[in-house]
Parts: structure tokens; C-alpha cells; sequence
């Protein structure tokens, strides 16, 4: 009787493995639809946001308006959909991440000063990990985005411009 028991167990153990690993994937996909979202990373990243209107058929497909960076440039969220061409369809798992955490794209060029990953360098591995597989889920959007634009260089997307100075103080206590 204990060696049916056991085997029921087993392959009780088997069944949901082979179940439950969809499901845990799907899991995984929804924690990090849930972390770029709260992350704002459509914000930058989808069409029409910074004109109010985000294009939602087309979500994290890149942006249409730069940010100018005085002596630096123009620089344009990127599409961040699986798109071999345009995207980040050639990137694996481990590289999406080191983006977004450490500031490096595979090629080693530094991501743009307005991008926000050093807030993004405290992410447990598994959150991080749902984000590079959410972004990986997406469906691929061939949306090829211009720039990044040197200080000289002609611009061909609206830009906002980022402007340091004493404008910004604190408040007086």
C-alpha cells in the first residue's frame, strides 16, 4: 500500500510540474507586465505618450519625442519589443537585464543619461528577471527609432529639453 501511495505521490508531483510550468511562466510574465508598468517604462518607450496620447495597439515600441541632453544630444526611448530589426529581438534574457540594471547594451555602448536604470540596480534577480521575460512576451513591432542625435546633429523628432540650472532649488525650510 505505501509503494502505491508513493507512486501516486510521484506522479502527482510529475503532473503539476508539467501543469504548473506554463502557469508559473505566465506568472512570471504577469509580475513583470506589473513592474514595467509601475517602473513607467511606457512612459518613455510608447508611441504618443509625451503628446498625451500612448499608443496602446503598440505598447513599449519606442518613442516618437526625444530628450535633449544640453552638450550631449538628442536621445529617443527605444522600442523594447522582440523585434529582430528594431527591438530588442537579438537580445537575450541576461542582456535586457544588464540594460536596464547597469546601464550597458550588449554592444557596450552606455544607455542615455535620461534612462533611469541606476534606480533599476537594487531589483531582485527574479523581479528583473519578469521584466526581460515580459518584454520578450510582447509581440514584435517593427518601429524603427532615430537617433541617438550628437549636440550638432539634425533632429528629426520633437524634443524636450532638459535644462540644468537654479531653477530646480529646494524649497527654503
Amino acid at each position: 500500500m505505501r509503494s502505491i501511495h508513493r507512486w501516486l505521490l510521484s506522479a502527482h508531483a510529475v503532473l503539476l510540474v508539467a501543469i504548473g510550468t506554463p502557469a508559473l511562466a505566465q506568472d512570471q510574465i504577469a509580475r513583470g507586465k506589473y513592474l514595467v508598468t509601475i517602473m513607467g517604462c511606457g512612459d518613455c518607450h510608447t508611441p504618443g505618450s509625451f503628446l498625451g496620447k500612448p499608443d496602446m495597439a503598440h505598447p513599449l515600441s519606442g518613442s516618437d519625442v526625444g530628450f535633449e541632453i544640453p552638450g550631449l544630444g538628442v536621445f529617443v526611448g527605444r522600442n523594447l519589443t522582440p523585434d529582430r530589426e528594431t527591438g530588442l529581438g537579438t537580445w537575450t534574457a541576461d542582456q535586457i537585464v544588464t540594460a536596464f540594471t547597469m546601464g550597458k547594451r550588449p554592444d557596450g555602448r552606455a544607455l542615455a543619461p535620461a534612462m533611469p536604470w541606476m534606480n533599476f540596480t537594487g531589483l531582485k534577480k527574479e523581479d528583473a528577471s519578469a521584466i526581460a521575460g515580459y518584454l520578450q512576451s510582447l509581440p514584435p513591432t517593427k518601429h524603427s527609432i532615430p537617433g541617438p542625435f550628437a549636440p550638432n546633429d539634425k533632429v528629426t523628432v520633437l524634443v524636450y529639453r532638459i535644462v540644468p540650472g537654479n531653477g530646480m532649488t529646494a524649497p527654503a525650510k
